[in-house]
This record gives C-alpha cells, sequence and structure tokens, in this order.
C-alpha cells in the first residue's frame, strides 16, 4: 500500500486488502482509525475516532471506485458496555452523510481486536445509487429529545436502491413492542418490525440474501426459542443466516438485535421475487432444529454465505468437532467455505468481505493468531476482514463463526 495522508492498514503482518466488490457492491470490513503502519489514532476515545475511521473508509472505498456517499449500509461495532446512548453515536455518524442517509446499525461489543480501537466500520457500497431512478426509504424519525442532534430530521429504517436492499439493526424494548422478560416475543416485535420495513421498499422477508442477528444467551436453551420464531418467519428456501451471542445491547431490556439485507428486481412496473441459485453439500452440517435457512445462494453477481461453524459434518447434531480449539476449529470451518464455494466455481479467494466471531479475552496476540489461522487458509491476500473478538460464543466447545460474501 502506498503511503500517504489517506494511506492506512489493519496492525496485522498478514497480506491484507480493505475493500472489494462484487457486481455491483462494494465491501469493506472493519475500518478503524487507523494510520499507514496501522497505529491506532486516539486510542480508546470513542467519538474521537470516527473522524479518522470515516476517513479511512472512504479511502477505502475510493479504490472501488466508489466514495462515503455511495455506502447504503453502515456496521458499526463499538466498544461499550451498554451504557453508551446509540442516538449520540448515530448523531456523530450522520453527520458525515447527505439525505438519504444510509442504513446505520449500531452494535455494542465487549472487545475490539486491535490495541486502542473503539469501533469499526464495516460498509456496504452500491456505485452512484443515488442516481437511479429506483430509490426507496423507510424513515426512522427521530425522537425530538433528539433532534437537535441531527443534521436530518430522519434517520434510515430502511434503503432500497434498484435490486438491493438494507435496513438498519433493531431491537424491541417495552417501550417499543417489546417484552423485557420475553426474549421471544421481543424477537417477534423486531421481524414485524423488519417485514413492515421491507413492504414500504416493495419486499417482503422471502427476499432476503442475508439475516444478521444477536441475542443474549450461554446455552442451546436459551437459543432454540428464538431461533424457532425467526425461523418461522421464513419459508423454504430462506435466506443464509448469522445469529451469534452478544454480551451488552442498548437500552436495557433488550434481548436480541436483528437485520437483513435483501435483494427484489422490478418488471414492468411490478416488484418481483428474484430466483436464487443454492449450495449444500452433503459434507455441510444442518441445525439441530428444523430450520428453513440455507447455507449459501447465488444470486446475481453474489455469493452469500451463512454463517459457518465447526459443527460435525454429514450431520444435524449438537455437537462440535475439536471442541475448544480456535484455530483447529477455524481451519475446520474454513474448510466449509470452501465447500461451499466450490458448488458456484468459486474458492476462499473470490471472497470481497469476511465477518469473522472468535472466542478471545481481546488481546492483540490473539487476533494475531486467528489472523495467521485464515491467512493459511486463503490462497493469496485475505479478503477485507470484519473482526469481532468474543468472550464466549454458543456454546463452551464453539469458538468460531465465519460468514462471507463472494463475487459470483
Amino acid at each position: 500500500m502506498t503511503r500517504s495522508d489517506t494511506a492506512w492498514r489493519l496492525p496485522v503482518a498478514r497480506t491484507h486488502v480493505l475493500s472489494g466488490s462484487a457486481g455491483v457492491l462494494s465491501f469493506v470490513g472493519g475500518a478503524g482509525d487507523f494510520d499507514a503502519t496501522g497505529r491506532t489514532r486516539n486510542p480508546g476515545n470513542l467519538f474521537a475516532q470516527i473522524p479518522g475511521t470515516l476517513r479511512n473508509l472512504d479511502a477505502a472505498l475510493a479504490s472501488e471506485a466508489c466514495s462515503l456517499a455511495d455506502v447504503m449500509r453502515l456496521k458499526v461495532y463499538y466498544q461499550s458496555d451498554g451504557s453508551q446512548d446509540e442516538w449520540a453515536l448515530s448523531a456523530a455518524l450522520a453527520d458525515a452523510f447527505a439525505a438519504p442517509l444510509p442504513a446505520i446499525s449500531l452494535i455494542p461489543v465487549p472487545l475490539q481486536p486491535f490495541p486502542g480501537q473503539a469501533l469499526q466500520i464495516q460498509a456496504i457500497a452500491q456505485r452512484r445509487w443515488r442516481d437511479l431512478p429506483d430509490v426507496r426509504v423507510d424513515p426512522l424519525p427521530i425522537p425530538d429529545a433528539c433532534s437537535e442532534r441531527f443534521p436530518s430530521a430522519q434517520l434510515t429504517s430502511g434503503l432500497r436502491a434498484g435490486e438491493f436492499i438494507v435496513t438498519a439493526s433493531r431491537t424491541a424494548t417495552p417501550d417499543a413492542g417489546g417484552d423485557a422478560a420475553d426474549a421471544p416475543a421481543q424477537t417477534h416485535a423486531v421481524m414485524r418490525s423488519l417485514e413492515a420495513t421491507l413492504s414500504t421498499l416493495g419486499a417482503t422477508l422471502q427476499d432476503t440474501v442475508k439475516m444478521e442477528g444477536y441475542y443474549f444467551g450461554t446455552t442451546r436453551e436459551h437459543w432454540v426459542p428464538m431461533a424457532e420464531v425467526r425461523g418461522s418467519y421464513f419459508r423454504e428456501p430462506g435466506p443464509p443466516a448469522t445469529v451469534v451471542p452478544c454480551h451488552v445491547l442498548w437500552p436495557a431490556g433488550a434481548a436480541t438485535r436483528i437485520e437483513v439485507l435483501a435483494m427484489r428486481c422490478t418488471r414492468g412496473g411490478f416488484d418481483k421475487y428474484i430466483p436464487r441459485d443454492d449450495c449444500w453439500p452433503e459434507r455441510v452440517w444442518d441445525w439441530p432444529i428444523p430450520l428453513p435457512y440455507r447455507q449459501a445462494i447465488r444470486l446475481r453477481d453474489t455469493v452469500w454465505l451463512g454463517g459457518q461453524v465447526p459443527a460435525r459434518p454429514f450431520d444435524n447434531s449438537r455437537e462440535r468437532v475439536l471442541p475448544g480449539e480456535l484455530h483447529a476449529q477455524t481451519a475446520f470451518t474454513m474448510s466449509y467455505v470452501e465447500d461451499l464455494l466450490r458448488g458456484f466455481g468459486r474458492r476462499p479467494a473470490d471472497l470481497k468481505l469476511m465477518v469473522c466471531y472468535f472466542k478471545s479475552a481481546g488481546t492483540p496476540e490473539e487476533t494475531a493468531r486467528f489472523v495467521a489461522s485464515l491467512a493459511d487458509c486463503v490462497d493469496g491476500a485475505l479478503p477485507p476482514l470484519t473482526l469481532v473478538p468474543q468472550p464466549h460464543l454458543h456454546t463452551p466447545e464453539s469458538t468460531v463463526e465465519i460468514w462471507g460474501v463472494a463475487v459470483a
């Protein structure tokens, strides 16, 4: 990489790229307030890191002939104990964008992958989407008590530009139709909210190409009731999904947070479902309860993967292979990624985004070893990476979950 005022890199020893494209979509993994050496500027200061992180995001997008103006979804993993007011964070981010704003998803996390890092920002952009003839927005009104902070009167709950649709992640707290004591009821409320947003944009949940979710829980018994609710909103074939345990959420009382990405076309003035190809080799695991999701789909110029875990192959049991061994499980999980991509004539080197949740105490040494394990499984430079260290994942035996997007 050329060093300049806008050059930056992740603080990892392995060769990596910061951005990539699949068809009309461009991706940036986890941009942070890094300089050209990978050093974190403004260490530990969440709001001070926002301007530099957005400049770095813009620089990475420039490599794909995009800019901040082309961002449709901004996903922000920010370090928090749950007390950070997300309206203040949304306002600081929104100030960098013109209306209509991208969909902004805020994900509080207890850990970051690199020393001093307080947030990382992942972006999905579509070149010149603002010039497309079909742009639709589902607005999210800003409460009067917060309105003075924002350059616009509303945030974006959902955004459609041409065929591509994004939604902002959302929770369901007691004051928004949820029940603090009932995680399945909150899940229903969130799924109904997503359903309503997609309807406003001329789509349905069945148009989803990727569902991402977060839930409080440390056992399968916590996971199952919410998983059954989420699954009930799709029929087969459903989308690829990634749902991982969370450790903090805002506001207090929230038990889950969910978002979706979708694609839908227009023919003769009518919105239509886009057929997609799917791949599910016999070796690749299935869920331990009946769920409608697929492991990988191809649509237009993109391949979307479900979250891959070190589950026992050829099986839908609850067992994990190589229990508790992060680096062995990483290699095994990447073999599933390879199996799925092979079905579309692709390989890990064709990934344009890789999102990795891995068990860690939050030390840079653990991140470095994990990245080295990934690099051993990818032929060539690492793709744009979002690295999310987790105190725990679904079970004590499970240490990693990986999904991504590849060029078809």
